[in-house]
């Protein structure tokens, strides 16, 4: 037995009230659901940093998520493995007519993009903003309710109108700060970052990968402040924010530097 089967006997074991993990018995749809979260930004993250090698196992672990929640579904009647397996095969199919239908495949990804989200608005019932979840980090669901709401109409025709509304909502944040309470500057303090969402969407850029890329940025640039720091036999709590933010600098030069060096030695690869 390998592969998918292997790892269902593996989850149907570990299940098991008899002789299966009491850990794995103990669980309910509800205590899986924030690790099927993790687990998904664990794959994100590899990719992120193009750890290849940790990859599988990182899908491995996705997969894992899956398997225990038909499972647990399984167990209670409601559906198995094979249904999620067979539902995702015809939303594929349904939605892909132009490599299962007769619909021609001459379209840019654009195109095909555009005419993927018609499908599944004619699938969609109930209201606009129905279906998108509530469980998806707070910025991503930003920007999908501010999809939602273009499809309709109810969106800014450009750019220019939404940053007029960005500085707006920094004053309005700007004013709060003085006068208003916590709650309060809390709520323009999301105010902003739902038009920031909405600038990225306009600007085609994706809110919640660029953001992952500061973090990735900020985390790189200061571990190289606390290994300059480390060379004087010092750490972070050693120094002051005036020394740390000159060795920022020359992190953020020395980055700067090794960029300027490969796209150097790409341009000479490519000529050669």
């Amino acid at each position: 037995m390998t592969g998918i089967d292997r790892l269902l006997e593996i989850m149907r074991a570990l299940r098991d009230p008899q002789t299966g993990c009491p850990w794995d018995i103990d669980q309910t749809f509800a205590t899986i659901a924030p690790y099927t979260i993790e687990e998904a930004h664990e794959v994100a993250d590899a990719i992120q940093r193009e750890a290849w090698d940790e990859l599988p196992g990182e899908l491995g672990d996705l997969l894992l998520q899956t398997v225990f929640h038909s499972r647990m579904a399984e167990e209670a009647g409601m559906f198995t493995f094979d249904d999620v397996a067979n539902a995702i095969s015809d939303k594929m199919i349904a939605r892909h007519p132009h490599v299962f239908g007769d619909e021609s495949r001459d379209k840019t990804p654009e195109q095909q993009t555009a005419d993927w989200e018609t499908i599944k608005a004619a699938e969609r019932t109930g209201g606009v903003l129905d279906g998108v979840a509530l469980g998806l980090p707070a910025l991503t669901r930003a920007v999908k309710l501010q999809n939602r709401a273009a499809r309709v109409g109810f969106d800014w025709p450009s750019t220019d109108q939404v940053l007029d509304k960005l500085r707006e909502e920094m004053a309005e944040l700007v004013e709060a700060r003085e006068t208003l309470t916590q709650t309060e500057v809390e709520e323009e303090f999301g105010d902003l970052l739902f038009v920031m969402a909405n600038l990225a969407r306009h600007m085609n850029v994706d809110a919640e990968g660029a953001l992952r890329g500061a973090n990735a940025k900020f985390t790189r640039r200061f571990m190289r402040i606390e290994e300059m720091l480390a060379q004087d036999g010092r750490s972070p709590k050693d120094s002051n924010l005036q020394e740390m933010d000159a060795l920022w600098d020359r992190a953020k030069d020395e980055e700067k530097r090794r960029r300027a060096e490969f796209s150097g030695q790409s341009a000479t690869a490519g000529v050669r």
